[in-house]
């Protein structure tokens, strides 16, 4: 299938690059010339703009840092829906609001666009290797009909509801992710500070109730102090703003995920914006003057 492809950040490249590889056509944009290249290298071929992307593909996969950007690349001049013809199909792979997600629908519906939104977890890594867990909202028959697309660059893609439960499902995830790579972050801490080998520790505890994915991926990196970003924290600082901002709005509190947010936010102003999110161990190191990594 042509597919188009929009936005080739860290996510975006290897996730275009698996398209490539399972034999799909690929046109492609991004304002970076430099991930452009690399993908057309790859395989692909690129167009000017987000229309002339649209008005090439029958589907559209658009993977942007926040509703803003995707707002600009679908609605915008020379967006998708300037070049999109009817009954192209436009999945939104990007996470951000759920309210956005709605608002973009709506316009995608007055051009006879089909929309998905379809969020995805699992950072560069999973990106490469097309292990991605995919969120999706929308209609269910319209899903079926691009799930094998899907499972191209994802090893799970479950229908969530209408559109916006991909991004709510997505919020839900980063809630739980930050909380617990903050738990991490405080537990190793304390084991480092208190004169025990944090190796020896992660080791007891990771095939017990506290062992999860994100301490598994995390601590690793704690340890070594490597903090090279898969998930930035800068990111990871707009998903739990969306998430309290539809919380607020919806009347649900969300105390432990604003802590979190501040914990970051003070990362930010660190300059340790663009590291992983594993960083929030440097946020212990500052308030405990205590590293967990040597």
């Amino acid at each position: 299938m042509k597919i188009g492809f929009i936005g080739l950040g860290i996510m975006g490249k290897p996730m275009a690059k698996n398209l490539l590889k399972a034999g799909h056509e690929i046109v492609c944009f991004d304002l970076n010339k430099a991930s452009v290249d690399e993908v057309i290298a790859a395989g692909a071929t690129t167009a000017a703009t987000s229309a002339e992307v649209a008005s090439q593909c029958p589907m559209v996969i658009t993977m942007l840092p926040n509703s803003p950007h995707v707002k600009a690349a679908v609605m915008g001049a020379k967006g998708v829906l300037e070049g999109a013809k009817e009954g192209t199909i436009l999945v939104d792979m990007s996470s951000i609001a759920p309210l956005a997600s709605q608002e973009i629908a709506k316009a995608c519906e007055a051009k006879k666009v089909r929309m998905l939104d379809a969020p995805v977890s699992g950072g560069e890594p999973k990106a490469i290797d097309g292990s991605l867990a995919i969120m999706v909202g929308g209609d269910k028959a319209l899903f079926e009909e691009v799930y094998d697309i899907l499972m191209v660059m994802g090893g799970t893609a479950v229908h969530c509801g209408p559109v916006g439960a991909g991004n709510t499902t997505k919020l839900a995830n980063q809630i739980i992710v930050a909380l617990n790579i903050a738990a991490v972050s405080e537990a190793f801490t304390l084991v480092k500070k208190a004169g025990v080998d944090p190796h020896l520790v992660f080791d007891a505890i990771k095939g017990g109730l506290a062992g999860s994915t994100v301490m598994n991926a995390k601590a690793p990196m704690m340890m070594d102090s490597n903090f090279k970003p898969g998930f930035k924290i800068d990111l990871h600082i707009k998903d739990l703003s969306n998430a309290m901002d539809t919380g607020h709005g919806i009347g649900s509190p969300l105390p432990l995920t604003a802590a979190v947010r501040e914990m970051m936010e003070t990362l930010h102003a660190d300059g340790f914006g663009q590291d992983d999110h594993s960083a929030l161990a440097r946020y212990y190191a500052k308030v405990s003057g205590t590293k967990i990594g040597d």
